[in-house]
């Protein structure tokens, strides 16, 4: 009997949607094995990719004029679920991706441009608005985006504060903005919480911008912000769980929008039937651009791996670069496409191993090799060349090494 082969991968950041992901590694999978069952289930956790995996076809997707995340004016996208739903990808409005890397500053970064779209989405009839909360290049615990639906931030002497998370330190009080009549549900792909030595400053702050220096200082501006929380009647929001997502806006989206703050893997795969599909596989296959220890927290690849072995499914992970993990089984590269030179050296080697550990159900084992053009024409046709490193480093591995992978 053929095999089930399930694909789930996210996006390659700055190079593939993790549709374009998985149309990839499906045409990789039937041009080795032709007579396998391919089913796929992009996947998404909050982050990159969100709207691609959610939306069904043909759903309204709009652009909007927003405030950027160093306040000039950026084109982001809304999607339509249905009538009544809304749903955004925080990034679109304040994205590290929208920051030149000598611009990134957390300290003066702002999520003004998600409030706005929460607000344009709650004024337009949406009953529900999903905010994916990954992404930013901001640290300023949800003020930017809440001034976006009319709060207000004042000093001690009364004045405004200007936007960031730089500016927190010098909270005195905060006046609440207009009423938003929407459930918002805010999807996370960390579990970090506001504050503490794993909170979003210390973790965040650096991949943001922020300068060994200012790390406390953000620290600190998050701690009176949550203090200000305690004082309102929300004393758990410093310590929540998945609170310092999106450097706090998990935190402030629970404060100022009264969000439900859940897993935004855990959230995609159910609303995608991917248990479903799992329950006919007889491999998996989930894939990301760079797969590390924080992808096994809170990631939608993470959740694929966790599940699958739960399942006791055979499951693989194909990344253009894999760091320091010990018991998932990866195909990865080394960024910058020497890999493809050791991979088919590694080959013949490991086509013993392939046969032992697939056994018999996977009798067209020889026909794995040369399996994962990955990246295939699409990252061809589609990629950023700037970019393209992670679909290239991908594009020849070869389906053995996945199959011995598995294992």
């Amino acid at each position: 009997m053929p095999p089930v082969i399930l694909v789930a991968p996210a996006a390659f950041k700055g190079t593939l949607g993790p549709r374009q992901v998985a149309e990839a590694l499906a045409a990789g999978v039937r041009r080795a094995i032709p007579g396998a069952s391919v089913l796929e289930c992009p996947v998404a956790d909050g982050g990159n990719g969100l709207l691609d995996v959610v939306l069904p076809a043909g759903a309204l997707r709009e652009r909007l004029s927003v405030t950027g995340p160093i306040g000039d004016s950026v084109s982001a996208e809304m999607g339509w679920i249905d009538g009544e739903t809304a749903i955004i990808e925080s990034a679109s409005a304040c994205g590290l991706a929208l920051v030149e890397p000598e611009d990134r500053d957390p300290m003066r970064t702002t999520t003004r441009g998600v409030g706005e779209l929460i607000w344009t989405a709650a004024d337009r009839g949406a009953r529900t608005i999903v905010v994916g909360l990954g992404g930013t290049a901001t640290v300023d615990g949800g003020t930017g985006a809440a001034r976006g639906f009319g709060w207000t931030f004042e000093n001690a002497a009364g004045q405004p504060l200007p936007d960031g998370g730089g500016s927190l330190i010098e909270l005195a009080s905060f006046r609440s903005g207009w009423g938003l009549g929407a459930r918002v549900v805010a999807l996370a792909d960390v579990t970090t919480p506001l504050l503490g030595t794993s909170g979003a400053a210390p973790v965040f702050g650096p991949q943001k911008g922020a300068r060994p220096e200012e790390i406390p200082r953000l620290e600190a501006g998050l701690a009176r912000l949550a203090e200000l929380w305690a004082q309102a009647g929300r004393p758990e929001l410093g310590t929540m769980p998945m609170g310092g997502a999106a450097g706090g806006l998990g935190a402030g989206l629970a404060f100022f929008a009264k969000a439900e703050l859940t897993g935004g893997a855990n959230w995609v795969l159910e609303r995608a039937g991917f248990d479903a599909a799992l329950a006919k596989a007889d491999l998996v296959i989930t894939a990301e651009g760079i797969f590390d220890k924080t992808s096994l927290v809170g990631k939608a690849p993470g959740e694929v791996v966790r599940r699958a072995q739960a399942a006791k499914k055979k499951v693989a992970v194909v990344a253009a670069r894999v760091e320091g993990l010990i018991g998932v089984h990866t195909v990865g590269g080394d960024g910058d496409g020497r890999s493809c030179q050791r991979i088919a050296t590694n080959n013949k080697k490991r086509t013993r191993r392939i046969r032992k550990e697939f056994g018999t159900g996977f009798s067209t084992y020889r026909r794995f090799v040369g399996l994962l053009w990955l990246c295939n024409h699409n990252a061809q046709a589609r990629a950023n060349r700037c970019a393209s490193w992670q679909a290239n480093d991908c594009q020849h591995t070869t389906t053995g090494d996945l199959a011995h992978n598995a294992g």
